[in-house]
C-alpha cells in the first residue's frame, strides 16, 4: 500500500501541471482580458453584468462590442478597445497586469510561486488572493460538510432498507419522495424555502443572510453554536434535497446485487441472522461503490454545487468568489481556486482508495501488477 501512495501522489504534480497549462493556454485566446476590462471602464463602458449580480454597480448589460476585444496581433498594447487612450497610460495597465512580459515567462513564473504557494493578488480586490480564499473558506466548508455528511447517514440506512424491503410499499413511496426531490433545482428549492420560512410571504423562522448574527463574536460559545446551526439549516436542506436519490438508489442497487449472490444463500444455509448476513457479508461488498462516488461526491457540493444557494442566501463562499472571478478575468483568483480545488480532489481520490482498505482488508492496491 505505501509503494501504491507514493506512486499516486507523484502523479500529483504531472496533473497538476496539466491542468493549469491547459486552462492558462485557454485563457490567453478569451476575448474580454483584465486589461481590456480596465481600459472599458477608463473608457465608462465596463459591463455592468457582474455589479447586477453582487449590488455593485448599475446599468443595464451590454454586450461586449469588437473594439473592446484584443485584436490577436502583434504586442498586447495593439488593443482595440485602447483606441483613444495615451499609449502611456495603456502600457501602464499592462504592467500593473503583469501582462508586459510574455506568456511563456508569466506561466514559468506563475508554475514557480505555485510550488511555493504563493497566489499573489487579486487583479481587481487589490488584496492577496491567499486572504479571499481563507476567507470565504468557511462558508463552502460549512456547505459541503454538513450537506456531504447528511446525505451519506440519510441516504445509506434508506438504501438498505429499500432493498431489504424491495418491491413493497415503502419502496415505491420513498422512491417516489427521493426522486421528486432529485428533480427539483436546488436553487428553486432554495427560493422555495425563503419564501416559506425566511420572511418571504409567510414567516420568519430562519435568517436569510450570513453564517453568523451581527455582534455574536461576544456571545458564549453554547449559543455562537446555536447561532451558527440556524444560520445553516436553510443553505444546508436546499443543498441535501438532490443529493439524496443517487446515492439512495445506488445503495440499494449495491446491496441487491450482493444480497442474490452465492456466498449469501450460502451464510443463510449454514444458520446466520440477517443482521449478521447484511452487516457482516453483505456490507462490506456492497460499500464499495459508494466509497468509490465520495471524493466526487464532496468536492461537487464543496466547490461547485453550491454557487446559487449562496446567492439565494447571501452566502459569501467560494462558488461566488470563482464566478465572480470568471466574469472579471480576475486570473489570479481563477487559477488559485482551480489549483486548490485540483489539488484537494486528486487527494480525496487518494482518500477513497484508502477508505477501500479500510471497509474491505483483502483489497491491495499494491499487488496490482
Amino acid at each position: 500500500m505505501g509503494a501504491y501512495l507514493l506512486r499516486r501522489l507523484a502523479l500529483l504534480v504531472p496533473t497538476l501541471f496539466g491542468i493549469i497549462l491547459i486552462n492558462f493556454a485557454v485563457t490567453q485566446f478569451a476575448p474580454g482580458g483584465p486589461v481590456e476590462q480596465m481600459i472599458a471602464e477608463l473608457r465608462g463602458e465596463g459591463d455592468t453584468t457582474l455589479g447586477r449580480l453582487t449590488g455593485e454597480g448599475g446599468g443595464e448589460t451590454r454586450a461586449p462590442r469588437p473594439q473592446d476585444q484584443t485584436s490577436g496581433e502583434g504586442p498586447r498594447s495593439t488593443y482595440r478597445g485602447a483606441r483613444g487612450l495615451d499609449p502611456a497610460v495603456v502600457a501602464e495597465i499592462e504592467r500593473s497586469f503583469g501582462f508586459d512580459k510574455p506568456a511563456s515567462e508569466r506561466f514559468i513564473e506563475m508554475i514557480g510561486n505555485y510550488l511555493r504557494f504563493d497566489f499573489g493578488r487579486s487583479l481587481f480586490r487589490d488584496r492577496p488572493v491567499v486572504d479571499l480564499i481563507l476567507e470565504k473558506m468557511p462558508v463552502s466548508i460549512s456547505l459541503g460538510l454538513w450537506s456531504t455528511l447528511i446525505i451519506y447517514l440519510v441516504s445509506i440506512p434508506l438504501g438498505i432498507r429499500k432493498a431489504v424491503r424491495d418491491g413493497t410499499r415503502f419502496d415505491a413511496w420513498t422512491s417516489g419522495v427521493v426522486l421528486l426531490g432529485y428533480a427539483i433545482p436546488g436553487f428553486l428549492f432554495a427560493i422555495l424555502l425563503v419564501v416559506l420560512f425566511a420572511g418571504g410571504s409567510f414567516v420568519q423562522w430562519f435568517p436569510l443572510r450570513g453564517l453568523t448574527t451581527s455582534g455574536s463574536e461576544t456571545w458564549p460559545f453554547w449559543q455562537r453554536a446555536a447561532d451558527y446551526a440556524w444560520h445553516m439549516v436553510l443553505p444546508t436542506i436546499a443543498l441535501v434535497v438532490g443529493g439524496f436519490a443517487g446515492l439512495t438508489m445506488l445503495t440499494k442497487n449495491a446491496f441487491l446485487d450482493e444480497i442474490n449472490k452465492q456466498y449469501v444463500l450460502t451464510a443463510r444455509a449454514k444458520g446466520a441472522g440477517e443482521g449478521r448476513v447484511l452487516y457482516g457479508h453483505i456490507f462490506r461488498n456492497a460499500m464499495l461503490l459508494i466509497i468509490a462516488g465520495f471524493p466526487a461526491a464532496f468536492i461537487g457540493i464543496l466547490f461547485t454545487g453550491a454557487l446559487l444557494v449562496e446567492i439565494v442566501f447571501s452566502l459569501d463562499g467560494l462558488g461566488l468568489l470563482g464566478f465572480e472571478s470568471a466574469i472579471r478575468r480576475d486570473y489570479p483568483v481563477m487559477f488559485a481556486t482551480l489549483y486548490i480545488f485540483t489539488l484537494l480532489g486528486l487527494v480525496m481520490q487518494i482518500v477513497g482508495d484508502i477508505s477501500y482498505t479500510l471497509v474491505d482488508p483483502r483489497i491491495d492496491f499494491s499487488a496490482r501488477r
